[in-house]
């Protein structure tokens, strides 16, 4: 029984409780903390005190103590002392047993002192016998017992075990759920979820923000990022129940945290899942950006990312902010490129009513509403000079001033910049300010062109045409071999951008459920012919009869087999010749014939 908790509760804890609370410290086994709260407290009744002496306990010094008072401590079982049976007890911390006696409260029908005396005596009498049962007649011990073998239960689980009530304070917290976090009972238990885990455990998922619905609390699935206390990195799938009383009505909810860490790794590292944060890929250069995200999200230094337009950039800057602790703050981007040097001081740095012409406002700027979180300064190297110097105070001694203001206002908020020219070059024709520079990119990330990485056009381009085409209310379309050996050998100067681009036109081009290279946009088709054109024109170059079939050579077939990515009859078709005569061909070059097969 060591470090068990009792509670009696009644609605103003100035009798019932209290007398309960005296009878059970003398008959309650050793170890066993005995208290009592109410719901409406008021100073121990002297009567009471009275009452109770007469059977040699005193009272005098019990203290009383709102119930609310009780929410960091945890409680094993609860007796509510009540003449309304359907009164209900808050939520306490620990999810104790819950017991209701019905005794009527003397206060509300004898106001006279001699009634109440008496009344009082009959109360006490009742109480003492319900308290002498419930500890000699095994209830106590049972539930005891019952409680100890639920949570060996719980607690027993892989997965930990989390609940809180409607004003988001946590009353239970599984030995599983303080193994998979890091945080132990003490550091929960009564305290707001969203003030104990920062970032949010919920995320972006949570039912219980100010002016929630309490109506709108379901059953929810969803994946999340986590930290534990010493900042490791997390992936728990969660699962959300709501908890609810006899009326139908959420007191809380419920949540099972199934740490998938060691899983997604895996699946990570041997390519299962074809994407992270909503970036798709397998080649080996992508899988080592998801690597790198990851690594850059646990600091805060700014981050330059660069590469061709259409790359992903800001997919890679939502993924760092998304994976980071700042990611219950805002993510705010902004095109340092599609504004005027005018405009774009404005939109930074926010400006005050009368600033300039049509200031007729004040408007904060994007510094200041990314405060906490992160900015994303796209097109960064199209800055003026004078911005750029602006740009370097804030990085410098984290303050700025709004135009047409005096007051200086700080900010906490972390750079991420991306931009598709070389900046290293513009720094040293005196383009860009080395020294800003530097503040920039303490952390640099190069995405490659999809060009760089072929293999992975056929997983986005599947991934891109089940997203679109359910968008457009379609379904089970496919990509035909020919479809995606085009796709394959074109050059995709628009990166990753331009493939999802040519995903959406074909779906409207094409009427039946088979893509073909003929749905794709018309630039992709006119350099696959251009190709095709420049391959036969070099193989028949010199031959003095038109119409003569194609002389094949090593470098030719090399060269158009690299583009179909191995298909023999994509191959035979743009090189002009049967099928037949190209694998008697590979015969004698076995080497070729090997080209595509490893991917």
């Amino acid at each position: 029984m060591l470090n068990t908790a009792l509670l009696f509760v009644s609605n103003r804890n100035s009798l019932r409780s209290q007398i309960a609370e005296g009878f059970a410290r003398t008959m309650a086994p050793s170890g066993v903390e005995v208290l009592s709260a109410g719901l409406d407290p008021l100073p121990v009744n002297p009567i009471a005190v009275e009452v109770m002496s007469e059977t040699g306990i005193d009272i005098s010094g019990h203290e009383a103590k709102a119930i609310s008072s009780l929410k960091s401590k945890r409680i094993d079982i609860v007796i509510l002392l009540c003449d309304d049976p359907g009164r209900e007890c808050m939520v306490l911390p620990g999810c104790p047993a819950v017991i209701q006696w019905k005794i009527d409260d003397v206060f509300t029908a004898n106001p006279g002192n001699n009634e109440l005396r008496e009344a009082c005596r009959v109360v006490a009498a009742h109480i003492h016998q319900r308290v002498k049962n419930f500890f000699n007649d095994g209830y106590f011990s049972s539930l005891i017992h019952q409680r100890s073998s639920m949570n060996t239960m719980l607690d027993s689980l892989n997965e930990g075990v989390m609940a809180h009530d409607m004003d988001r304070k946590i009353f239970y917290f599984s030995r599983g759920a303080e193994k998979i976090t890091g945080y132990s009972q003490l550091d929960v238990l009564g305290k707001d979820c969203h003030e104990v885990f920062s970032p949010r455990l919920c995320g972006e998922e949570c039912s219980f923000c100010d002016g929630y619905d309490p109506s709108t609390v379901k059953n929810k699935e969803y994946s999340t990022v986590f930290l534990t206390i010493d900042g490791r990195r997390r992936e728990f799938d969660v699962t959300v129940s709501p908890m609810k009383n006899d009326g139908d009505m959420p007191i809380g909810v419920v949540a099972a945290l199934n740490d998938q860490t060691k899983l997604r790794t895996l699946e990570h590292q041997t390519g299962t899942v074809p994407g992270f944060r909503g970036i798709i890929g397998l080649d080996y250069k992508i899988l080592a950006i998801f690597d790198l995200i990851q690594d850059l999200a646990q600091c805060d230094f700014p981050v330059v990312i660069t590469g061709e337009s259409g790359t992903g950039k800001e997919l890679v800057a939502r993924a760092i902010h998304a994976e980071s602790p700042r990611r219950d703050k805002h993510f705010v981007p902004v095109n340092c490129g599609a504004l005027p040097e005018g405009t774009l001081e404005s939109e930074l740095f926010g400006h005050v009513k009368g600033a300039f012409t049509g200031a007729i406002r004040d408007k904060k700027g994007r510094f200041e509403l990314a405060d906490g979180g992160t900015l994303f300064l796209d097109e960064v190297a199209e800055l003026s000079q004078a911005m750029q110097v602006k740009l370097l105070r804030v990085l410098q001694e984290g303050t700025f001033e709004p135009v047409g203001s005096e007051k200086t206002l700080k900010v906490n908020v972390r750079i991420i910049s991306a931009t598709n020219r070389d900046i290293r070059q513009m720094v040293k024709k005196g383009e860009f300010r080395e020294d800003l520079f530097y503040r920039l990119a303490v952390v640099p990330v190069e995405m490659p062109p999809l060009r760089d990485h072929r293999n992975d056009i056929p997983i986005m381009a599947h991934h891109f045409l089940k997203e679109s085409a359910g968008k457009l209310g379609k379904s089970d379309y496919a990509l035909s071999d020919d479809t995606l050996s085009v796709m394959m050998s074109y050059s995709w100067p628009g990166n990753v951008r331009q493939l999802q681009n040519a995903i959406q036109f074909s779906l409207i081009k094409c009427h039946t459920p088979i893509i073909d290279p003929e749905h794709l946009p018309p630039e992709i088709n006119r350099s696959m012919e251009f190709h095709v054109e420049s391959s036969r024109n070099t193989d028949t170059q010199g031959s003095g009869k038109a119409g003569r079939k194609p002389k094949l050579s090593p470098p030719n077939v090399e060269t158009v087999l690299k583009r179909v990515a191995g298909n023999k009859a994509k191959a035979a078709r743009m090189l002009g010749v049967g099928r037949a005569t190209l694998y008697n061909f590979l015969k004698d070059y076995p080497h070729l014939g090997e080209i595509g097969e490893e991917s």
